[in-house]
């Protein structure tokens, strides 16, 4: 499988792929007059935002859905709505982020040799090697998000700067990649807020045909740039947390890295198609689709959906147990909460279609949409309903 386009498929397409929790994110411009800057070229903002050296800086991010999703009751992370969180890095590798929720929070700690994941509302604590990299450490840090999209989707774009912009009171560039006119999506364009001084990105951007306002963004609210307090890095776990080594069920949102190595190669993950038109495409049998069932289960994707395990829960899925309902009625309910029914939330996302292709459900958002046959044909991207359909036909 092409890396390079399956990469373009997920950043600058998949982000579709919100219908299964990898929703992205939107803030409100940062306020201020616009700042007088040196004239820099396209290409020369693009380079030096990849070449960057490793800055120290600390910030608070504000993430908010804008996708389109439909709202699931036990599902928040779907349906719009907007998050915080904070991070820090010293600029070598050694990082911070920190999620709250409600009474709750999630801390993740990169020491340098151990990544630790602290969950206050289930008092636990989990040991990763330093090298891994989890699902809200990918959603919630807007430099790394703006980097793998413009790595992504470059090639395939019209770039220009347009202008200047101020972001949590820093001074930037505003970077806007646009499909080349030959490109099918319902992308727009994406735009990088890049710090003038240390090539950082403030923020990123996503704008979609006949609209004006984000339908997804990520970016700092506040940024202070210099050394950070070394005891951000260091992390002892409370006295009377657990201590798992190693994954840990339900840490992860979706599968973990594992997991959907093994989905790939058992559904014959490819792409169809280039730039930002590419279309993922797979075909999953009734052994993938129940390993998905349950590895969103685990990773805390549908806890609890109405209509599908009987009640609603709209905590956020680190702020819940990971057991079955042990309420009222638990007897049913934990029983249907050992799995997924992946049909049954497809019906609660999509409506059904059908074609010469088949019969199956549409899942559209803002930034794109998802064809999944009844036979097990999948076919995402950022791009209209017609281009899936053909890109399906292609699936065997």
């Amino acid at each position: 499988m092409n890396r390079r386009r399956t990469t373009v498929a997920v950043a600058a397409a998949g982000v579709a792929a919100g219908v299964v929790g990898l929703g992205v994110l939107a803030m409100p411009a940062g306020a201020g007059p616009a700042p007088v800057l040196p004239e820099v070229g396209a290409q020369e903002l693009v380079e030096s935002v990849l070449t960057a050296e490793p800055a120290a800086f600390g910030g608070s991010i504000q993430v908010d859905n804008n996708l389109g999703v439909p709202a699931l009751a036990g599902v928040p992370q779907l349906g719009d709505g907007e998050s915080k969180a904070r991070m820090w890095t010293d600029g070598q590798g050694r990082t911070r982020l920190q999620l709250p929720s409600g009474n709750s929070e999630r801390t993740l700690v990169n020491d340098g040799s151990t990544l630790w994941l602290w969950n206050s509302a289930e008092q636990k604590v989990t040991k990763l090697p330093a090298s891994e990299r989890t699902a809200e450490q990918k959603v919630a840090d807007p430099v790394s998000a703006a980097r793998e999209v413009v790595t992504a989707v470059e090639k395939y774009s019209d770039v220009s700067v347009d202008g200047t912009a101020r972001v949590a009171n820093r001074s930037a560039y505003e970077l806007v990649l646009a499909p080349k006119p030959d490109e099918r999506t319902v992308l727009r364009e994406v735009r990088v807020a890049v710090d003038s001084e240390l090539r950082v990105p403030l923020r990123v951007s996503v704008l979609t045909n006949g609209a004006t306002d984000p339908a997804a963004q990520i970016g700092f609210t506040d940024f202070q740039a210099g050394a950070q307090d070394a005891s951000l890095f260091t992390f002892t776990p409370p006295a009377n947390a657990e201590v798992v080594e190693g994954e840990a069920k339900g840490e992860r949102r979706g599968p973990d890295s594992a997991q959907a190595e093994k989905l790939a190669q058992a559904s014959g993950l490819k792409t169809v198609g280039e730039g930002w038109d590419t279309v993922l495409v797979a075909k999953a049998g009734p052994d993938v689709l129940a390993q998905l069932g349950q590895g969103a289960r685990e990773g805390g994707f549908g806890k609890r959906v109405d209509g599908i395990e009987g009640r609603s829960d709209s905590r956020p899925p680190w702020a819940r147990a990971s057991e079955g309902s042990t309420e009222q009625g638990s007897e049913e309910s934990g029983r249907r909460g050992r799995g997924l029914d992946p049909q049954q939330l497809l019906a609660q996302l999509g409506k059904p279609v059908s074609g010469d292709w088949g019969t199956g459900t549409l899942i559209t958002t803002r930034v794109g949409s998802a064809l999944i046959a009844s036979d097990g044909r999948v076919a995402l991207g950022a791009v209209p309903e017609q281009v899936l359909v053909e890109a399906i036909g292609q699936v065997k």
